[in-house]
């Protein structure tokens, strides 16, 4: 019994799960595991499309050996050298030394110095525009540059109209043999996972994936084979639009996401009250996290989703927060922008808090439109503050509305 599955006639599945990796980078959780794609082509030629992660290697190899039945490996094509997709390729030339590898210029150069055994003669240097022919199968390769590493190709197969995307289109989440995308819900149960993937990993590099994004519109795209997440065979032009979404840095959804940083429960409290007051005018799309106990990707990701932002934080040694300039620096990292800010700032004596945040902002993150309504705490939210709490979740409605307004104009 092999973990392989046929993805369309000629092509076969042939990567594998990975449910013991915590931290995906050694930085983001994925509590639900996550893929590693890898395709197997049988045509005149047998083409390998990319590597996996070491973690797996056992497993890919009998997977490939199961798909090529005795025949030999032909070809070997890497978009992408990060090591989750290039881990096994010394093993794939020293099981098939005959095979003929694929890749950039500068794959090959990252090839080098990783220290894969590849020569010379078994090299093939593919830029944009190039084609190669398996057989019936005639392959066209796209330059992907800085989604997300520098070396990146796209392939697509003009006989199916199937693009091999890279990390582009991935997600996090192992499959589980469920290997496309409607063999599961994906707007419930993928979704987040897929845009917290793309906002941590590939969002600082809006425009590089707006440039791929005009590229694959010149072509029929029939199917999508990234190297994380399900394969796309339907509703393949709404995923591409939250990816216009996100590459563009326009909200997704008119909505709001509190992040709270509290010491003592105070602020948190102010957040809810907040929370409560958006709802009582009907803007129930509101979501609250705490900053010091939601990993900083989550952050992110509802950043990417939401249309509004409000940061409510203690001022601590006079400063912001550090969990919340934690967050501060990775919206900036990840050149996150055009979103609309609000502030709520307490102090037991020195409230320094939301100038020191307002100011970070307007020096370091391009279009973040901050509110001039604020809450100011010295303490604990009371009688005196339910005017500016109430002057503050107006504004925001307000806001919503002028938004709404300025889009329909454009739209006319």
């Amino acid at each position: 019994m092999y973990c392989v599955r046929k993805v369309q006639d000629d092509l076969y599945y042939v990567g594998g799960n990975d449910h013991r990796l915590a931290l995906f980078e050694n930085i983001f959780p994925i509590p639900r595991g996550v893929s590693y794609n890898s395709y197997l082509l049988l045509d005149e030629k047998t083409v390998l499309f990319d590597s996996v992660d070491w973690s797996i290697a056992k497993e890919y190899l009998r997977n490939v050996e199961e798909v090529l039945d005795g025949r030999e490996l032909d070809y070997m094509v890497i978009h992408h050298m990060e090591p989750d997709h290039a881990g096994a390729i010394d093993e794939i030339v020293l099981r098939y030394p005959n095979v003929k590898i694929v890749s950039s210029e500068q794959g090959f150069q990252i090839m080098r110095q990783i220290g894969y055994h590849v020569k010379d003669e078994q090299s093939i240097i593919v830029k944009e525009g190039d084609t190669i022919s398996f057989g019936k199968h005639e392959f066209l390769f796209l330059e992907a540059p800085m989604v997300h590493w520098p070396e990146v190709i796209l392939s697509y197969d003009t006989t199916t109209g199937t693009l091999f995307s890279a990390d582009a289109f991935g997600s996090f989440g192992a499959l589980d043999g469920k290997l496309f995308n409607d063999e599961v819900n994906f707007e419930r149960d993928w979704l987040d996972d897929a845009r917290r993937y793309y906002t941590n990993i590939v969002g600082k590099y809006g425009p590089f994936v707006e440039d791929v994004l005009k590229k694959a519109s010149t072509v029929d795209i029939k199917m999508i084979c990234p190297l994380h997440g399900p394969v796309w065979r339907t509703d393949i032009a709404w995923f591409i639009d939250k990816y216009i979404h996100w590459a563009t840095y326009e909200p997704e959804e008119e909505g709001v996401m509190i992040a709270y940083a509290s010491m003592y429960g105070n602020t948190e409290y102010a957040a809810q009250a907040l929370a409560s007051a958006l709802c009582e005018r009907g803007m129930t799309n509101v979501v609250v996290y705490d900053v010091s106990n939601t990993d900083v990707s989550q952050l992110i990701s509802e950043t990417f989703r939401l249309s509004h932002l409000v940061l409510a934080s203690v001022t601590y040694n006079l400063g912001i927060y550090p969990k919340m300039k934690n967050f501060l620096v990775d919206l900036e990292a990840l050149n996150v922008q055009n979103r609309t800010v609000a502030l709520i700032e307490n102090g037991s004596w020195a409230c320094t808090v939301g100038d020191k945040m307002e100011d970070y902002m307007d020096e370091n993150l391009r279009m973040f439109d901050v509110l001039n309504e604020r809450v100011t705490l010295n303490t604990s939210l009371n009688e005196a503050n339910e005017n500016d709490m109430n002057a503050l979740a107006d504004s925001i409605i307000e806001s919503m509305k002028k938004i709404r307004e300025i889009k329909e104009k454009s739209a006319e």
